[in-house]
């Protein structure tokens, strides 16, 4: 009798075979599926078939990777995400969790840091590139060695630019050199190549292995073809020295870059000489970001008419009109962030020492956050939280819909870089000055080093609330050097590894 009920379930005045009651079910959402498993044994099987569960948990974006059959229960699947993602949310409020300095040792001054999915990378003054993965707590920084040649047997020269993406690492140097590392294939440049003059700016695509610089009047892109071989599928001469670059991500052929040198936007295809985006003579470009088919650019307006303020356009790289402009401010955008917006959705800093985010389908202003005295250096949303950086080393969390600051991180020097995702954190406080000591920073001094030297912080939510029982940042090393960081302390014997 329990069979034959449930081959034909009972739908008020009819018997409705067991798939087209599922079909019915698959329109309700988890609250009416809990009351409808109320209703009897049977409505409580069909209620809680794993098909129901598993199309709610896709449709709430976890588990997207897995099928149905990886689970045994997917409604107990769906409740632990769910429960999961509302103790991250308030880890990150009340900021409960881990959080540690990636170090290195005296003598190196930080010049430029980049981060992707958790993977840190960092160039410093001794012209030396590292790595770590926030991801594993025992993972330890290796160095990415440059390539030498027979007479440069002296110091490497300062690194100017850092990028990473899930594939590449690619570092600028001072002398105009730039070196390619693969992440598959450890230490060594898989590729290498020299500019006459100083680098202005270093781009990666994120999901890609393009590779474009900017020297002098001259932007150049590098990618590997189908064999791995290394080529230039585009050489473009710029008018003006470029200030931002970027590449479109998620381009399929012909790598294609965006670049700003001064008041004009350049679009720059492999078979196009550069097409200009936007130029407005007088008005400087101060800040770039770019997704998968638009591009965001703030514009400095001053001179001729006092009464218009500076703006934020965002023209569609497709088209190439221009879709809105947003944001009047009397300060300049120091900074904006499109790609890792949620859509529809901007974030920009202001010199006026205020946080904007934008509603691009209305041009409107969704709230405008108060703080960093000395202009935002750096910023990123997501669907409920702001995170911030200001020009005086302050980094900010605030709660989207509230316009309330959650907490804030101080450190000496500016803040270049922010980046989280829904469980961590990594922000660099990068120092304006390289050489503050003259030629060399003092190496025998570790205190003046800590000042100068810039640092790397990376907090991670997802521990408990239990935060003291999780590994404390100095038990993440094997400690088999036989000199301490901290003071310089020669050790007799080495520690045990941990």
């Amino acid at each position: 009798h329990f069979q034959n009920e449930i081959n034909e379930v009972p739908f008020f005045d009819v018997q409705l075979p067991y798939e087209l009651a599922l079909k019915i079910f698959q329109y309700l959402g988890k609250a009416e599926l809990g009351r409808c498993a109320q209703v009897s044994r049977t409505w409580k099987i069909l209620a809680e078939d794993e098909v129901l569960w598993y199309r709610l948990c896709q449709e709430e974006g976890y588990l997207l990777d897995m099928s149905i059959s990886d689970h045994s229960c997917w409604k107990l699947a769906l409740k632990n995400c769910q429960a999961r993602e509302h103790m991250l949310k308030t880890n990150w409020k009340n900021r409960v969790g881990a959080v540690s300095q990636l170090r290195y040792e005296p003598g190196r001054v930080l010049c430029d840091v980049h981060c992707w999915d958790g993977v840190v990378m960092a160039g410093y003054t001794s012209g030396e590139v590292r790595l770590w993965d926030t991801r594993t707590w025992d993972y330890t920084a290796p160095t990415l060695e440059a390539v030498q040649g027979p007479g440069d047997a002296g110091a490497l020269p300062h690194v100017s630019f850092v990028r990473i993406n899930s594939s590449l690492a690619v570092a600028a140097y001072e002398d105009g050199t730039v070196s390619v590392w693969s992440l598959m294939f450890g230490r060594e440049p898989i590729h290498h190549f020299q500019h006459n003059q100083r680098i202005q700016a270093l781009a990666l695509a994120p999901g890609g292995t393009a590779v474009a610089t900017a020297s002098g009047f001259e932007v150049k892109v590098e990618s590997p073809d189908d064999k791995g071989f290394w080529q230039t599928p585009g050489t473009f001469e710029i008018q003006k020295l470029v200030n931002f670059l970027n590449l479109v991500p998620d381009v399929t052929g012909s790598p294609v870059a965006v670049a700003a040198a001064e008041d004009i936007v350049y679009l720059l295809k492999a078979e196009d000489p550069g097409k200009i985006l936007h130029s407005v003579y007088g008005q400087p470009v101060t800040c770039l970001d770019v997704s998968a088919h638009e591009a965001a650019f703030g514009v400095k307006t001053f001179g001729w008419l006092l009464n218009e303020p500076n703006q934020i356009l965002l023209y569609n790289l497709e088209t190439n009109q221009c879709l809105t402009k947003v944001g009047n401010s009397m300060g300049d955008f120091s900074c904006v962030n499109l790609h890792a917006s949620p859509p529809n959705m901007l974030a920009a800093g202001n010199k006026d020492r205020r946080v904007r985010v934008f509603d691009l389908r209305s041009s409107e202003s969704v709230c405008s956050l108060y703080s960093h005295q000395l202009g935002v250096s750096a910023v990123q949303m997501d669907d409920w939280k702001i995170v911030s950086g200001g020009e005086e080393g302050l980094v900010c969390v605030w709660d989207q819909r509230m316009g309330t600051k959650l907490w804030e991180m101080h450190a000496r020097h500016p803040v270049r870089l922010v980046w989280f995702n829904s469980h961590s954190l990594i922000t660099a406080n990068i120092p304006e000055e390289k050489s503050p000591r003259g030629s060399s920073i003092t190496d025998d001094d570790p205190s003046v080093h800590r000042k100068y030297r810039g640092i790397i912080y990376s907090y991670e939510f997802s521990v408990d609330q239990l935060a003291v029982d999780s590994v404390l940042p100095i038990c993440r090393s094997s400690y088999d050097e036989v000199t301490g960081y901290n003071y310089n302390i020669g050790l007799a014997v080495p520690y045990d590894s941990i």
